[in-house]
């Protein structure tokens, strides 16, 4: 399959999914390799954004998909009749810092690490598909483990995890401080990805399902 044909068949399949399809997945339907889907998928992510085209393609991860420009979501949040969800709080975005640094964990841990319940705000953050199960410790009860998902990676602005803010060096053991530090660094990539957000005049938008996915 030549690039041309492979960047049509990336189009058709990103545009139908709607979600993020592993660039594996994309390799083996059209029968090329993951480096090469990534690297046509990054060409096509470029060719879009120059022509000022109304859609854009995006990594994540390994993964591809496909999403509205920033700049049109204003139009399209009347068009859609669609409303501005909610942020963080700030006891989600306890829990969600934990979870993004320390990855995968356990329910158990996060309240560790706060000192209180947490079910709740886990059960908030999953419902909003900002964390997920993916699977459990080999303990006894087997808790559930959970991580952050390709939407957190959309809601803070940026590709992988190699890419969040870095933990400033701790002089000390003390939860409450570490903790503290961590939110302030996830705090920092909210503000980030907030500050793009606004300098396109709205958050992204994709589809009324995918309401949410700059800011929760």
């Amino acid at each position: 399959m030549d690039k041309i044909e492979l960047k049509s068949g990336i189009e058709a399949i990103l545009f139908a999914s709607g979600e993020p399809v592993q660039a594996q997945r994309l390799a083996v339907v059209l029968d090329s390799d993951e480096q090469t889907v990534l690297a046509v998928g990054a060409e096509l992510a470029a060719e879009y954004e120059a022509a000022g085209r109304g859609i854009r393609i995006v990594r994540l991860n390994d993964a591809l998909q496909m999403h509205s420009a920033p700049e049109h979501a204003a139009a399209i949040t009347r068009a859609l009749e669609q409303r501005r969800p909610p942020k963080l709080s700030p006891t989600s975005l306890e829990v969600l810092s934990i979870v993004a640094y320390f990855q995968p964990v356990t329910r158990a841990y996060i309240e560790q690490m706060r000192g209180v319940d947490s079910s709740y705000t886990v059960g908030v953050l999953t419902e909003r598909g900002m964390i997920e199960p993916c699977g459990y410790l080999e303990a006894v009860g087997r808790p559930t483990l959970y991580r952050t998902t390709d939407l957190f990676l959309r809601t803070m602005g940026i590709s992988s995890l190699d890419q969040l803010p870095p933990l400033p060096e701790m002089s000390g053991s003390d939860a409450a401080m570490e903790l503290q530090q961590k939110v302030e660094a996830l705090k920092a990539a909210e503000a980030a990805a907030e500050a793009m957000a606004a300098e396109a005049q709205a958050e992204d938008v994709h589809t009324p399902e995918k309401e949410g996915a700059e800011a929760l």
